[in-house]
């Protein structure tokens, strides 16, 4: 395999994680223009959140495929939390390590 394919993989793990993170902290996603009516539904953003989630975990399956070590661009814990492959609560409130801080809300 080439570093071309490499670099791309990593590539697309990076704006999974970005999207992921997007979708954490509600903001603007391809998914909300995807599906501009479900806004007005309350499980809105658990199900953006699902596809960003769902998103990660099938480029990193990819890169294990592939042999690409996906682990550098995430922390430890992060990196546990995609591992066991669950989105939980957990994922959810603890995803950046700084459980205090309201600066990723909103």
């Amino acid at each position: 395999m080439g570093k071309l394919t490499a670099d791309y993989l990593i590539g697309k793990l990076s704006d999974a994680k970005n999207h992921f993170e997007r979708a954490l902290d509600c903001k603007h996603t391809e998914f909300d223009d995807l599906y501009p009516y479900m806004i007005e539904h309350p499980q809105f953003f658990w199900y953006k959140r699902y596809v960003a989630w769902s998103e990660l975990l099938t480029i990193v399956k990819l890169a294990e495929e592939l042999e690409i070590d996906w682990k550098e661009q995430f922390s430890e814990k992060q990196s546990e939390y995609i591992a066991s492959r669950v989105m939980s609560s957990r994922v959810l409130d603890e995803w950046y390590e700084t459980n205090d801080s309201k600066e990723h809300v909103g």
